[in-house]
């Protein structure tokens, strides 16, 4: 439920008039241009090659514009028989001799990196070799600036949803979220500089991670986390981390049955994902997105106390077998801090959760709405509660046209060891 608006209401739009509403991430901005000597490095990702084609070949059904004349070549783009009536002329022709950038996906045959192209706008010949980035085979990853602390947060995006129909979720009455917003999306994640980051309402992992490679480059965050859940629009949970991620866990088909006897599941996944900070013990982070108020209590309550109650039998759960496990359950609850649900989630005795008291940020502006207490929390297990830096958990005010979120950005620090 959104921060800035009493309730939040879907409209739902022709599909005419949602996919392109104004520019969004394009896939091209997300790709790097690699020279084809580069290739192994980029094997599973989609980039830009570029480089001279010494000859064009065939085996078969097999056609290969060959970069160099090594056997086997080094780096090969590689175009199948059936999609040769694409092309407007015989591939020797075409591309023998000459520079080309092939834009694709690198795989491997025979332990050799490849481009597959099925159509010729893949291929373009160029004057001029374009400037390159260099792979490194094993990079090193950065993941905080402090080695003795981890600072964690969580940012509801605000239909971080990009402009292609998908036809397994009913994401037609969602616009593509505009590139102003995406910006200032972006910006406000910079701004929190946190090692770990939950976001609540991504559509999808792909467009999530090209959002993370054309906006938050630099910011470090090389390991994502993400399920699909079972939001009907297709809205998810996510995890960012600069530290590696190691097993995660998925409730998105656990079944259980709430306070009103009604079977249910979670409308989003709450995933346990394991994050592995360097020299220090993992710690589990749950994000959570519960049922919103959208639509009147009525409806909502019974839902969100349903999810409330489960998450509270797997901490239990959890705690009860390991009363040391470093858990940190954030996200948007939806919810007050002195509401059912979430005193439902803190719980008592020795597994109950804890969260900080929240204070303004330097950059927050005045709240317009100081009545709506804050809904989006940071809460942690008894050992990471003891590990908790002194007033350090932050809340933002500012509204969507600022933050591209209509939800407050938390963040706070807790020491490693």
């Amino acid at each position: 439920m959104s921060r800035w608006m009493p309730s939040l209401v879907f409209l739902v739009l022709p599909l005419a008039h949602v996919a392109h509403a104004q520019p969004v991430i394009s896939p091209d901005e997300a790709m790097i241009r690699i020279d084809w000597t580069n290739a192994k490095d980029a094997i599973g990702q989609p980039v830009f090659v570029s480089g001279k084609v010494v000859n064009v070949s065939s085996a078969g059904r097999v056609n290969f514009l060959n970069f160099d004349t090594k056997r086997p070549p080094d780096f090969v783009a590689v175009v199948f028989r059936e999609n040769l009536e694409k092309f407007p002329g015989e591939l020797k022709t075409l591309y023998a001799g000459k520079l080309v950038e092939i834009r694709g996906l690198v795989t491997t045959y025979q332990d050799k990196p490849q481009i597959v192209v099925t159509r010729p706008e893949q291929i373009k010949v160029i004057d001029v070799l374009p400037k390159t980035v260099k792979l490194e085979s094993n990079p090193v990853t950065t993941w905080s600036a402090n080695p003795d602390e981890i600072v964690v947060g969580t940012l509801n995006a605000l239909n971080l949803f990009d402009d292609v129909d998908d036809p397994y979720h009913a994401d037609e009455g969602t616009p593509a979220k505009p590139r102003e917003e995406i910006e200032h999306l972006a910006a406000t994640i910079r701004k929190m500089n946190v090692d770990v980051l939950a976001m609540q309402e991504v559509e999808n992992r792909g467009y999530l991670e090209r959002f993370v490679k054309v906006m938050l480059a630099d910011m470090g965050y090389a390991h994502i986390a993400h399920f699909e859940g079972n939001d009907l629009r297709g809205i998810d949970v996510a995890l960012l981390s600069r530290a590696p991620i190691g097993e995660v866990t998925s409730r998105r088909h656990l079944k259980f049955t709430g306070p009103d006897g009604v079977e249910r599941q979670f409308n989003r996944d709450v995933p346990a994902i394991s994050v592995l900070p360097k020299d220090a013990q993992p710690i589990e982070f749950w994000p959570v997105h519960l049922k919103s108020k959208a639509g009147g209590a009525e409806t909502s309550e019974p839902i969100r106390q349903a999810e409330a109650t489960q998450l509270r039998k797997l901490l239990d759960a959890r705690l009860t077998a390991n009363p040391e496990a470093r858990v940190i359950v954030l996200g948007d609850f939806n919810d007050t801090r002195d509401s059912v649900s979430m005193k439902t989630i803190f719980g008592t005795g020795s597994t109950a959760m804890w969260a900080p008291e929240m204070t303004m940020s330097e950059d927050s502006l005045e709240n317009d709405h100081p009545e709506w207490a804050p809904i989006d929390f940071i809460t942690s297990s008894s050992a990471m509660a003891k590990l908790y830096v002194p007033d350090s958990c932050k809340i933002k005010y500012a509204p969507p046209e600022i933050d591209g979120s209509d939800h407050n950005p938390i963040w706070a620090r807790f020491k490693l060891n």
